[in-house]
C-alpha cells in the first residue's frame, strides 16, 4: 500500500527531534554496562531509587534484560516515527473564523473579538499582546479553546494584536520599534474606536512588551494582566545559560547573515529546554484513536507550534543576549529609549498569573513581577506554559478567573 502523501513538513525541526529520539535509545543501551557495575552517575535526588533499581536489576538474567531494553527502545522509536507520520498526513485542524481587522500597520493587525459576541461590542477594551515568536492565534486556537472568545462571552472586548511575519521593514526592528511604534499605534486606535482607555493582557514575551508599553504610557492603561511573563531571566535557567552564552558567536553570525533568527533555530532552542517532550508526545499521539477530540486538539496545537515566525535580527539580539544572557530586566537595566521599564513605577491594578509546571518560563522567573508591581495580585495555575491558555482545563483554571478579575476592575458596579 502506498503511504499517504504528507500534508506538512513538521514537526520542526524534524532532524533534531529524530536525533534526540535515536540518542535516547542508544543511551539506554550504552548505559547498561555502567548500571551493572555501579559506575553510572545519578542525580543525588534519585540515589535511593537508583540503588533499589540496581538491586532489582541484579536479580534479572543479563541477556534477557538487555534484550528487553533493546526491544523497548525499538518500540519507542517506532511509535515516535508512527506518530510523526500520522501527524504529517492528518488533515489540517479547523480554525475559527477571524474577527474583523480594525487596524493594520506593516505586518501587524488588530483583531476585534468584540464582534464575536453581542454582549462584547460595547464592553471594556483589552489590548491583548502575544509573543513575537509564535503566532497570535494560540489565544484563539479552536472554537472550544479560545481565550479571546471566552473573554468576549463575558462582555469584555478583547482586541488581539497579530504581529504577522516580519517583512523587509520589520527585519530591522528592535523592541522599541515594536513597542513604541506598533503597540503605541494600536493603543491609540483602540482609544479612538472605543473612547476608553484599555486594559493590557500580555502572554509570555507579550507580557514584557505590555510592560514596555505601560512604562511609556502609564496614564493610558487601566489595568494589566500578565500571563507566564518572565522577568528574572536567570532564575530557573541555570543549566541552559552557559549553553546559550557559548552559542552566542554562532548565533550572532547567523543573525548577521540572514537578518533574522530563523524559526527552526528558535524551535531548537526551545526543544533544548525539554528534549524528551516532543518524542513522548508523538509516541502518545501514535496510539490515539483518529476521530477523537484529543487527536484533533493535538493536531491543532501542533500546527500552531510549527507555524512560528522568525525574529527580526535586532529583536533576537535583545531577547537572547540582553534579556537571557545579561538579564537586563531582572537587573533593572532594560531601557526603551530614555525610559526604563520599571514595574515598581507602574501604579495600576495588575494580575500576575504563573503556571506551576512551566519549563519555558519557570515560576521563579515570573513571580518577581508580583513583588515588584505595587498593586499586583498573584495567581498560580496548575498547568504548563501552553496548557495554561489552550489546554483542556484552561477555561476553568484561567479563562474564567481572568475574566472575573478583568470584569471587577473594568466594569461599573
Amino acid at each position: 500500500m502506498t503511504a499517504p502523501t504528507p500534508r506538512r513538513l513538521g514537526p520542526r525541526p524534524l532532524p533534531l527531534l529524530m536525533a534526540v529520539q535515536a540518542l535516547n535509545a542508544l543511551s539506554s543501551l550504552s548505559a547498561l554496562p555502567l548500571l551493572r557495575n555501579g559506575s553510572l552517575n545519578w542525580n543525588p535526588k534519585l540515589q535511593d531509587a537508583a540503588t533499589a533499581l540496581t538491586r532489582e536489576i541484579s536479580k534479572a538474567d543479563p541477556e534477557i534484560f538487555a534484550a528487553a531494553v533493546q526491544s523497548e527502545a525499538a518500540r519507542r522509536m517506532s511509535a515516535f516515527a508512527d506518530g510523526v507520520q500520522r501527524y504529517r498526513t492528518s488533515p489540517a485542524a479547523d480554525r475559527p473564523t477571524e474577527p474583523p481587522v480594525v487596524w493594520q500597520q506593516g505586518s501587524a493587525r488588530l483583531l476585534d473579538y468584540g464582534a464575536t459576541n453581542p454582549t462584547a461590542a460595547d464592553g471594556p477594551p483589552i489590548l491583548c499582546v502575544p509573543s513575537l515568536i509564535n503566532r497570535a492565534y494560540i489565544l484563539d486556537l479552536t472554537a472550544k479553546r479560545s481565550l479571546m472568545r471566552n473573554l468576549a462571552a463575558r462582555g469584555l472586548r478583547p482586541m488581539l494584536l497579530d504581529w504577522g511575519t516580519p517583512a523587509a521593514v520589520e527585519r530591522v526592528f528592535n523592541l522599541s520599534d515594536y513597542i513604541a511604534g506598533y503597540l503605541g499605534s494600536a493603543l491609540a486606535q483602540i482609544e479612538e474606536i472605543t473612547g476608553r482607555q484599555p486594559a493590557l493582557l500580555g502572554y509570555c514575551m507579550g507580557g514584557n512588551l505590555a510592560l514596555g508599553l505601560a512604562a511609556l504610557h502609564p496614564n493610558r492603561i487601566r489595568a494589566m494582566a500578565l500571563l507566564a511573563t518572565p522577568w528574572d531571566f536567570h532564575a530557573g535557567h541555570a543549566a541552559n545559560l552557559p549553553v546559550l552564552a557559548a552559542a552566542r558567536p554562532g548565533l550572532e553570525t547567523l543573525i548577521d547573515g540572514l537578518g533574522t533568527l530563523p524559526v527552526d533555530v528558535l524551535q531548537a532552542l526551545f526543544s533544548g529546554l525539554n528534549p524528551g517532550l516532543a518524542t513522548a508526545k508523538f509516541q502518545t499521539f501514535a496510539n490515539l484513536p483518529t476521530d477523537t477530540g484529543k487527536a484533533h486538539e493535538f493536531i491543532a496545537l501542533e500546527d500552531w507550534l510549527n507555524d512560528g515566525v522568525p525574529l527580526a535580527g535586532p529583536v533576537a539580539r535583545e531577547c537572547l543576549f540582553d534579556w537571557y544572557v545579561d538579564n537586563t530586566p531582572g537587573r533593572g537595566n532594560w531601557w526603551l529609549g530614555d525610559v526604563t521599564v520599571d514595574p515598581s513605577a507602574l501604579n495600576l491594578p495588575a494580575l500576575v498569573i504563573v503556571p506551576t509546571d512551566d519549563y519555558i518560563v519557570p515560576p521563579q522567573s515570573a513571580r518577581p513581577l508580583a513583588d515588584l508591581l505595587p498593586d499586583a495580585h498573584l495567581r498560580t495555575v496548575k498547568a504548563g506554559h501552553i496548557g495554561m491558555v489552550a489546554g483542556g482545563r484552561a477555561k476553568s483554571t484561567l479563562h474564567t478567573p481572568l475574566a472575573d478579575w478583568l470584569s471587577a476592575h473594568l466594569m461599573p458596579h
